[in-house]
C-alpha cells in the first residue's frame, strides 16, 4: 500500500510540476538568447505563481522519488514513474489544450503495456 501511495505521489506531483511550469512559461511567451532578453524573461518567470507551484510540485515529487528508493527496488520504481508520461500527455491535452498527435498516443499506450509487463514480475 505505502508502495503504491508513494509512486502514486511521485507521478502526480512531478507531473502537475511540469504542467504549471508549462502554463507559466506558455504565459510569458518566448525568448530570444540574447542576455538582456535572458534577464528579462528570467525577471518575469520568477514572479509568476504557476512557476513556484510547479517547483513546489516538483519538488515534492523528487523527494518522494527519494524516500521511495530507500525502500523499494529501482527495477520496479523507475519503470512505474514512467506513468508520469501518460499523466503528462492527458494533462497536456485537456488542462493545457494542447494537440497531442495519434503517434504520442501510441507511445502513451506502449509506456502502459511496458508498465504493466513490468508489474507482472
Amino acid at each position: 500500500m505505502r508502495l503504491v501511495l508513494f509512486i502514486s505521489i511521485v507521478i502526480l506531483t512531478g507531473t502537475a510540476g511540469d504542467l504549471a511550469v508549462s502554463h507559466a512559461m506558455k504565459q510569458i511567451g518566448g525568448v530570444s538568447l540574447t542576455p538582456s532578453a535572458i534577464f528579462r524573461f528570467l525577471a518575469l518567470a520568477f514572479q509568476m505563481v504557476w512557476l513556484w507551484i510547479g517547483i513546489a510540485l516538483m519538488a515534492t515529487g523528487f523527494f518522494s522519488l527519494l524516500a521511495l528508493l530507500s525502500w523499494a527496488d529501482v527495477s520496479l520504481v523507475v519503470p512505474a514513474t514512467a506513468l508520469s508520461y501518460v499523466a503528462g500527455a492527458f494533462g497536456a491535452k485537456f488542462l493545457l489544450k494542447e494537440h497531442v498527435a495519434p503517434v504520442r498516443w501510441a507511445g502513451v499506450l506502449l509506456v502502459c503495456l511496458g508498465v504493466a509487463l513490468i508489474s507482472l514480475s
